[in-house]
């Protein structure tokens, strides 16, 4: 029986690649995940099996890579950003009871476009997904009221597709009742990867027609300022 590994390839770009991570893609012989993922590491999986399906395969993928583990290959299925966070690490970990598992940690998509704008999570932060696929939205506006009442920085994950171009609105609204509209904001367009855009705007001045699913959307807490065009949020350091 081979092992499983679950390995997070962080936003895109190799050089956001852990070394953990491009070894272990390296050493197994069967390489799974969602078609896009693999082009973004197509130089890497030259000569080995690849096993790809489409958006939603999230669980047939799992069943492939726990079927190619039980032949006795070695095999990597792999996730953007952080396989814990929104990733395959969970489902795989429910799958693969009787299997030897690792996984391997990489650079999630928030902390990739926080270092494109500056600093701005550097102090108490949440993630929310706005996709209600599996989270009733009744939750995910439960969760932002919490998250803006407790004065968090926010990083919203899925916040817009053609199906729900109005959730990021929603939010929005939900977290203005309780944050400034001067509150600085970072949209971060294909974070660490082609097509990388961004902007730094406040809560009262979102474009959201620049925002898309591969957006990440960085909402300040109270005490988040702009200078010399990157966003900070002090941790409360001495000077």
């Amino acid at each position: 029986m081979g092992k499983l590994y679950v390995v997070g390839i962080g936003p895109g770009g190799k050089e956001h690649m852990t070394l953990k991570a491009l070894e272990t893609i390296h050493q197994c012989e069967v390489i799974v995940g969602y078609t896009f993922y693999i082009e973004l590491i197509r130089d890497l999986v030259q000569g080995k099996r690849v096993i790809r399906t489409g958006m939603m395969g999230e669980i047939e993928r799992c069943k492939m890579a726990v079927e190619e583990t039980v032949k006795g290959f070695d095999t990597c299925i792999i996730s953007t950003g952080d396989a814990g966070l929104y990733g395959m690490a969970g489902p795989i970990l429910e799958l693969a009871k009787d299997l030897e598992v690792e996984v391997i940690p990489g650079v999630t998509s928030s902390f990739c476009a926080a270092a494109e704008v500056g600093a701005p999570i550097m102090h108490d932060f949440c993630t929310i997904s706005l996709s209600d696929l599996m989270t009733p939205w009744e939750m995910i506006e439960k969760r932002l009221h919490r998250a803006a009442d407790g004065d968090f920085t926010i990083a919203l994950y899925n916040p817009k597709s053609k199906g729900r171009s109005e959730h990021i609105k929603k939010a929005i609204s939900i977290i203005s009742e309780y944050k400034s509209p001067s509150t600085p904001v970072a949209l971060v367009k294909n974070a660490g990867r082609a097509g990388n855009e961004k902007r730094i705007v406040t809560l009262g001045t979102i474009d959201y027609d620049f925002i898309d699913m591969m957006t990440v959307v960085l909402i300040g807490n109270s005490n988040t300022f702009i200078e010399k065009g990157r966003m900070i949020t002090p941790r409360g350091y001495s000077r």
